[in-house]
């Protein structure tokens, strides 16, 4: 398993080209708002500045996961690279983000099935649907979440 570590400043830019790379690959059905200096921005005075960054991989990064610690606290991006699916990777990242937390929430589209069911053996449940209108994508999400010591069963409300 790739080992993870906290995100600094010198990775920025292989955060924001893997975020876009990901969901041009896994979330094809979303529009493209922005172009990739605009993701660059993004991350360097947003995410970077304001969130808990952590990264994995071994040579390159290959994954990451950005989150706000709080009551809840909330997972804003978790990304992995499609070729390192199913290797632990997104798993190690989350339980960064979880550790010290007593409750973790999150959105998911809800077409992106795959991820819905990562979180959902991972403790989490759906505990609301949109329609997507509040989103930037305009794409029905999910928001989902988790809390420790909570043990939740089937299919976490995944299916309607």
């Amino acid at each position: 398993m790739a080992r993870i570590r906290p995100a600094g400043a010198a990775d920025i830019e292989a955060v924001a080209r893997l975020s876009r790379l990901v969901r041009g690959i896994c979330l094809p059905y979303l529009p493209c708002l922005h172009s990739p200096a605009e993701d660059l921005v993004f991350f360097r005075d947003h995410v970077f500045r304001n969130e808990t960054v952590w990264v994995g991989g071994d040579t390159t990064i290959e994954g990451f996961c950005a989150w706000r610690p709080g009551s809840p606290g909330w997972v804003d991006h978790l990304y992995v690279h499609p070729d390192c699916h199913g290797r632990g990777l997104g798993s190690s990242l989350l339980s960064q983000a979880m550790e010290g937390q007593a409750s973790l929430r999150l959105w998911v589209f809800q077409r992106n099935v795959q991820a819905a069911r990562f979180y959902i053996a991972r403790g989490f449940c759906v505990v609301e649907r949109t329609d997507g209108r509040r989103n930037e994508e305009r794409e029905p999400d999910m928001l989902m979440e988790w809390t420790r010591g909570c043990q939740r069963g089937g299919d976490g409300g995944l299916i309607p």
